[in-house]
């Protein structure tokens, strides 16, 4: 369904009973709602929770900045690089403030929320902008945007300023999400070519936005330091992290650890920047332990 929300119009879908404990996912760079697979969505509702998945800005079904136009990445990471001002439509803050927004328009005054990758930096902002909306903060594979901190190799960073070698080309550009996926996700749970693939097709068939992954990305390469911001949470936090992240390196997470008050760390053995479906049991724990603690 879709909602108006911080003045946008957001795709938002809702799993579980509506009578239960509201859990908001926010997912990260470039993905739909539907990265938060189902069988995830199905388990967090048996275990009670009213789960509420949405797209962001500028991804799948949501509002879209097109009127922006598309960024050049790599001029846009050389400014950032050399902490040169950059222009961009939005913020992380505006994407937290549209979290908010769903929540205004499902008439839920405060939700545990977890938040993955980009979605994790949302979620920061989401709790220390609005801590009263906020019961506990499940903060998966992300990092507090702090200057030193690890980030992605050049391997990586290069392939995500990169585009398909022929952008109009479906199958070429499948074969590069695909190979993108290989390279960040982790050693222990690797997906099968035949799920991947059908994973990826329906993923473009649903929406293929590339210009809002780039604002998107402009957006996080533009968004300060949060420890500050982090060093005013109150409120239970669990981070989860695998040791095998080549985008955000544990050490990433260990960092964000140590600038919020009282938070917690699962360090996962053979997981990469990916979601693999054997640890779902794994991340609801998490999830749950939080959630107790609020």
């Amino acid at each position: 369904m879709q909602v108006r929300a911080n003045g946008i119009t957001l795709e938002v879908e809702e799993a579980g009973s509506p009578q239960g404990e509201p859990l908001l996912l926010i997912m990260g760079l470039g993905m739909q709602l539907t990265a938060w697979d189902d069988d995830f969505v199905s388990l967090l509702a048996g275990r009670g929770y009213r789960v509420i998945r949405f797209d962001n800005r500028d991804a799948g079904l949501s509002h879209q900045f097109d009127a922006a136009g598309r960024p050049n990445l790599p001029l846009a990471a050389a400014r950032a690089a050399l902490r040169l001002p950059l222009k961009t439509p939005y913020g992380l803050h505006d994407m937290a403030d549209d979290a908010v927004g769903v929540l205004d328009a499902l008439g839920i005054a405060k939700a545990h929320v977890c938040g993955a990758s980009m979605g994790g930096m949302v979620a920061q902002h989401l709790a220390a902008r609005h801590p009263d909306r906020v019961a506990s903060l499940t903060l998966m594979m992300t990092t507090s945007g702090a200057r030193g901190t690890p980030g992605p190799s050049w391997r990586i960073r290069a392939a995500m300023l990169s585009r398909p070698p022929a952008p109009d080309d479906r199958e070429a550009v499948l074969a590069a999400r695909g190979a993108f996926v290989r390279l960040i996700q982790g050693t222990q749970f690797p997906m099968s070519d035949s799920d991947l693939q059908a994973r990826l097709r329906a993923d473009m068939q649903r929406a293929y936005r590339p210009a809002g992954t780039a604002r998107q990305l402009v957006a996080i390469a533009t968004d300060p330091d949060r420890s500050p911001l982090l060093a005013t949470l109150s409120l239970p936090t669990r981070i989860v992290h695998g040791r095998e992240d080549p985008m955000i390196p544990l050490a990433a997470g260990v960092a964000l650890k140590a600038r919020i008050p009282g938070a917690t760390l699962d360090a996962v053995d053979g997981m990469g920047h990916d979601l693999p479906p054997p640890l779902f049991a794994r991340f609801a724990l998490n999830i749950d332990a939080v959630a107790g603690r609020a």
